[in-house]
């Protein structure tokens, strides 16, 4: 065998648990070999070489002086019918650093490796089990933190992005070969195809391509979050609201104006969807040189953001110029004004685009549904929609549209 199949194929082994202390860890083995590999420090009252496909073999692992380290079960994977697709086991173990340790290195002593980070992925690629684009996604689902992101990373996983593209590739390679046909026999006069049927398979492609383009800026906002900036006059409730959105008192609240002086982040999952929320100091002249920097800071949070929240109350004057300062800096399809503390006096609320109660709640629903529909660029997300949220997915499909074209 090459160098090159023995690194492929040679046996591997990793914790694929976090680290760290737990009831159980889970040790996997992969490789050509595997299954000896581990027969070779695990023992049981049947061989784990005859071990059915997919079955679950109590035992236990034994040291290089013949004594116990744990009671574990190995979990046999047959090739190709393993994640892989070539011979594995799972071992679990519990879950003390010192004993994971210890079968580490037992099955190191016995031919294995330590796998490199996402050799088992790599492995799973290179034997055909996925694609590329579902490696990747392998990666978004363990970082997944929200339902959305869960879900898109499981539409990727799934091969539902993979179809689309192969869809599309499957129209062009027809319409390639109907063009190179035509060429072949272009002396003897013969139309195999009219042209306007071929423009219009590389059109249906860019549309089906420019289609995915524009849902990266939503598939983004799905894997990472959305960066929301709280902003307003002083003492209109923007702390108040963000206590509102994270169910606890993060933010101190004082009935004096310029109580937050920086701008304070904080993360909150809201109907499947990640907020990275910015509590920004009140927007207003000042001379004192404290408020100033934090002042700076807000607008600083506000360029970056991807919505902006510019927030009024019923009994502060509205924003009037500060409004006409985001319409400029940020434009309107960033921008959601809103007015709180409704419960006062609710006489403006027809000047907003939404109007709630942080103190009574009344409004809220209206306001998480307004923001998430800012956030995603006014489509509602649908699980029937492939969807890119990958940079290099990103540029490819810029690419082939600019080819097409």
């Amino acid at each position: 065998m090459s160098d090159e199949g023995r690194l492929q194929n040679d046996p591997i082994c990793a914790l694929a648990t976090p680290a760290g202390e737990g009831a159980i860890a889970v040790i996997r083995v992969s490789g050509e070999g595997a299954i000896q590999t581990v027969a070779g420090v695990f023992t049981s009252a049947a061989r784990l070489q005859e071990a059915p496909p997919n079955s679950a073999n109590y035992g236990r692992i034994i040291g290089e002086k013949g004594e116990t380290i744990d009671d574990v079960i190995a979990v046999v994977f047959r090739s190709p019918n393993s994640y892989t697709g070539e011979d594995a086991v799972e071992i679990s173990c519990h879950g003390s650093p010192f004993i994971v340790e210890r079968v580490v290195r037992l099955l190191l002593s016995r031919g294995a490796r330590l796998a490199e980070p996402g050799e088992f992925t790599k492995r799973a690629f290179l034997n055909g089990k996925i694609d590329l684009a579902q490696a990747e996604a392998v990666a978004e689902t363990i970082r997944a933190r929200t339902e959305a992101a869960r879900r898109g990373a499981r539409e990727q996983l799934d091969g539902k992005l993979s179809s689309r593209v192969a869809h599309f590739r499957k129209e062009l390679v027809e319409a390639s070969s109907l063009l190179e046909l035509e060429l072949d026999f272009a002396e003897e006069d013969i139309e195999f195809v009219e042209p306007a049927r071929v423009v219009e398979r590389i059109d249906a492609a860019r549309s089906e391509i420019a289609e995915l383009v524009d849902s990266y800026r939503r598939g983004k906002i799905i894997r990472d979050g959305v960066h929301l900036a709280v902003v307003g006059a002083p003492n209109v409730g923007k702390s108040s609201l963000l206590n509102w959105f994270l169910k606890e008192g993060r933010a101190i609240v004082s009935a004096t104006p310029g109580a937050t002086r920086d701008v304070i982040r904080e993360e909150a999952a809201i109907d499947g969807i990640l907020f990275k929320i910015y509590d920004t100091a009140g927007i207003r002249e000042t001379s004192e040189e404290i408020e100033r920097e934090g002042v700076r800071r807000s607008r600083e949070a506000v360029a970056n953001a991807d919505v902006v929240l510019l927030l009024d109350a019923a009994d502060v004057p509205t924003s009037d110029a500060l409004a006409r300062e985001l319409r400029e800096s940020v434009g309107e399809e960033r921008l959601v004004r809103a007015l709180n503390k409704i419960d006062l006096d609710d006489s403006r609320a027809p000047d907003y685009d939404v109007a709630f109660s942080v103190k009574t709640d009344r409004g809220g629903a209206r306001l998480i549904d307004l923001l998430k529909r800012k956030a995603l660029g006014g489509v509602a997300y649908s699980e029937r929609s492939a969807i890119t949220a990958n940079a290099r997915h990103l540029e490819a499909l810029k690419r082939a549209n600019e080819f097409l074209g």
